[in-house]
């Protein structure tokens, strides 16, 4: 074990970030559930190359879950979790409890609005919800300047700027670029779970979009491409929830391509669910 500094409730929090802002010092908020890879310490780097502190939150949190299973299953790295921080230079970890997080009484939930409607939305009831109350509780406890997202769930990215304006936070939300594994899937903390068939099979989602960025190009058009996507990824052997060519601020169906459309993708192979995206432009 590390001997990283923990912070455990939210007035413990509370109390260190007040302290860093008296002095004038700025705080980065990566907020995780724990199970950190590369990705995630793409997400620190960035926070740390723009602020002054770093906070990490571990939270897996129970209320962003559609199902009890996922909840049960999701990896708990703890001890990998704080060595990595600590490699890394983070300044303190947020580790509150369930019971800090939502005490006895607490029936509070914040509605994300229309962005959640949507893809995620509609496969996963209640999910948006629950990641709206849980970031806003984070950010209301450990108080940054600035909060670090992976782009890599993109709706979720939309969904949290769109909190953030609405109830006027004092924080500004950064993306960061997804960081892949070499053959090109997009780094999760459920890839773990990918027995090595699937895990072969997973990587057509990555070549399914590679191959809707070139279509998107030429002569593609929104149709053609979720058609294209849902066929490869059907034909690798994975089960498609949704293939989405969307705007990009509002999150509806694309009539067509131009410099705010994103390709959306959510599918389950041999029962892990992967989602990626990626920008299309079209060109002429």
């Amino acid at each position: 074990m590390t001997s990283l500094l923990r912070l455990s409730t939210p007035s413990d929090a509370h109390r260190w970030s007040d302290e860093r802002r008296r002095d004038g010092q700025s705080i980065g908020l990566v907020p995780t559930m724990g199970a950190l890879h590369r990705g995630h310490a793409a997400l620190i780097e960035r926070s740390q190359a723009l602020c002054d502190l770093t906070v990490v939150s571990i939270f897996v949190n129970p209320t962003q879950f559609d199902r009890s299973d996922d909840f049960d299953l999701y990896p708990r790295t703890l001890d990998d979790d704080l060595a990595l921080c600590d490699s890394l230079g983070v300044n303190a970890v947020y580790m509150p409890t369930v019971d800090a997080m939502y005490p006895d009484g607490f029936d509070t939930t914040i509605d994300p609005g229309s962005l959640a409607h949507r893809w995620e939305g509609e496969h996963r009831p209640g999910h948006f919800a629950g990641v709206a109350t849980v970031v806003t509780k984070l950010l209301t406890a450990v108080q940054p300047h600035i909060a670090v997202f992976g782009e890599k769930d993109f709706q979720q990215l939309a969904v949290i700027q769109h909190v953030v304006r609405d109830l006027g936070l004092p924080v500004t939300v950064v993306g960061e670029p997804t960081v892949r594994e070499d053959d090109g899937l997009a780094m999760s903390s459920r890839n773990v779970h990918l027995a090595p068939d699937a895990r072969a099979q997973a990587t057509s989602i990555k070549q399914a979009i590679d191959r809707a960025l070139d279509r998107s190009t030429n002569t593609g058009s929104p149709s053609d491409i979720v058609e294209q996507v849902t066929t490869d990824i059907q034909q690798a052997g994975g089960t498609v929830d949704y293939v989405a060519v969307v705007d990009r601020l509002t999150l509806e169906p694309a009539a067509g391509l131009n410099d705010n459309t994103q390709l959306l993708v959510a599918a389950w192979f041999d029962g892990v669910r992967l989602i990626d995206n990626a920008a299309l432009v079209a060109t002429e």
